[in-house]
C-alpha cells in the first residue's frame, strides 16, 4: 500500500494549535484572577482604611453663637446703640479664609471707657489623609500640640508641667510635714531638715518641714522648682486653682482653658483663651479685656465664666 506524501507545514499547524491550546488551559484563569485582584484590591487593607470625621463641612462663624451670648461678653458703659450700630457691632467681622469648608472665623471689638472687650472665634475642619489615622485621631494629635504649647498641667490644677509627671520631692515635703516625729524613710532625717552643713536656696540651712529633703547639695534648686511649680505668678495676685490654667471636664471629647495677665505692655490687658476639640473640628475662643489703668486688673473669673459659657454653647451647637 503506498505511503502519503508527509506535509511539514501541516504538521507545524497543528503543533502550534496544540500549544495555543494547553496555554489557554493553563494560563487563562491566572491571568483572570491577577485582574480581579487589581481592580478589588486586598479585601484586608480596605478594611484598616480609618474612619473619616463626623463634620465634611463648617457653619458661618458669626452666626454661630447667639446675640444674647455676644452681647453679655460685650458690655458698654451706658451707651444706647443704634440698630444699625448693635448690627454692626454683635453680627461681628468674618475672618478672610480660602476654604470655608476647611476653616472659618470671626471677631468681634467693642471700646469703652472702662476699657477694650476683644473676642475672636476660629474653627478648623481637620482632614487626614492617611487611610491608617482617623480624621478624629489627626485632630486630636492638633489638640494635643496645642495643649502642650499652652503649658497646661496635666493634672488640671497649678501643679507641674503638662509632660512631667508629679515632683518627687513634693510628695516627700508632704511626707515631712506630717512624719516630723516619726521615724523616715530611705534614710532621710525624721524632721525633714537638711543635712549639717548643706544649705537651702536661701543661703540659710534648712529647717522643718518648709525644707525640701531631696533637694541637692549646695542649693536645694529641685525643691525650688517644686514650690515655685505650685505658686500662682506674682503678677497675678487674683490668680488661684479654680482660675488656674487646666483641662477642662465635661466639655466636647477634649478641652482646656489658658489664663494670661500681661502688664508689659502700655497697658494691662488679660486673654482667656479655651480650645476644645469635638470629632474632627478644633475651636478656639480667645476672650480678652484691655485697660490703659494698671492699676485696674481685669477680673479673671468674670472673663472665664464668660468665654467658658460660650464654649458650652458652641459645643451644643456643632453637635445638633
Amino acid at each position: 500500500m503506498p505511503r502519503k506524501p508527509f506535509a511539514p507545514g501541516a504538521a507545524l499547524v497543528a503543533v502550534a494549535a496544540l500549544a495555543v491550546g494547553l496555554a489557554g488551559c493553563s494560563g487563562g484563569p491566572g491571568t483572570d484572577g491577577d485582574a480581579a485582584d487589581a481592580k478589588g484590591g486586598d479585601p484586608a487593607a480596605t478594611s484598616q482604611s480609618a474612619e473619616p470625621g463626623r463634620y465634611q463641612t463648617l457653619p458661618e462663624a458669626c452666626g454661630l453663637p447667639s446675640r444674647s451670648t455676644v452681647r453679655g461678653m460685650l458690655p458698654g458703659d451706658g451707651q444706647q446703640l443704634s440698630d444699625a450700630e448693635a448690627d454692626k457691632l454683635y453680627g461681628g467681622q468674618a475672618d478672610i479664609t480660602y476654604d470655608t469648608d476647611r476653616r472659618v472665623g470671626c471677631h468681634w471689638t467693642r471700646e469703652t471707657d472702662a476699657g477694650t472687650r476683644h473676642l475672636s472665634l476660629d474653627i478648623q475642619r481637620v482632614v487626614s489623609y492617611d487611610a491608617a489615622v482617623s480624621d478624629d485621631d489627626k485632630a486630636q494629635g492638633i489638640y494635643d500640640s496645642k495643649e502642650l504649647a499652652a503649658q497646661i498641667p496635666s493634672g488640671g490644677g497649678t501643679g507641674s508641667s503638662p509632660t512631667a509627671p508629679p515632683s518627687k520631692s513634693t510628695k516627700d515635703t508632704k511626707g515631712a510635714k506630717g512624719k516630723d516625729t516619726g521615724g523616715a524613710k530611705g534614710g532621710e532625717p525624721a524632721s525633714g531638715k537638711a543635712p549639717a552643713g548643706k544649705a537651702s536656696a536661701s543661703g540659710k540651712p534648712g529647717t522643718g518641714a518648709g525644707a525640701n529633703p531631696s533637694a541637692s547639695p549646695g542649693g536645694g534648686a529641685s525643691g525650688d522648682k517644686s514650690t515655685a511649680s505650685t505658686a500662682p505668678p506674682t503678677t497675678d495676685p487674683s490668680a488661684g486653682a479654680s482660675t488656674a490654667p487646666r483641662v477642662l471636664d465635661g466639655l466636647a471629647d477634649a478641652a482646656f482653658l489658658n489664663d494670661k495677665l500681661i502688664t508689659a505692655d502700655s497697658g494691662v490687658h488679660r486673654d482667656v483663651t479655651v480650645v476644645f476639640r469635638t470629632s474632627n473640628v478644633i475651636v478656639t475662643i480667645t476672650y480678652d479685656q484691655w485697660s490703659t489703668d494698671k492699676s485696674m486688673l481685669p477680673e479673671s473669673q468674670e472673663l472665664q465664666d464668660k468665654a467658658r459659657s460660650l464654649a458650652d454653647e458652641l459645643a451644643d451647637r456643632l453637635a445638633e
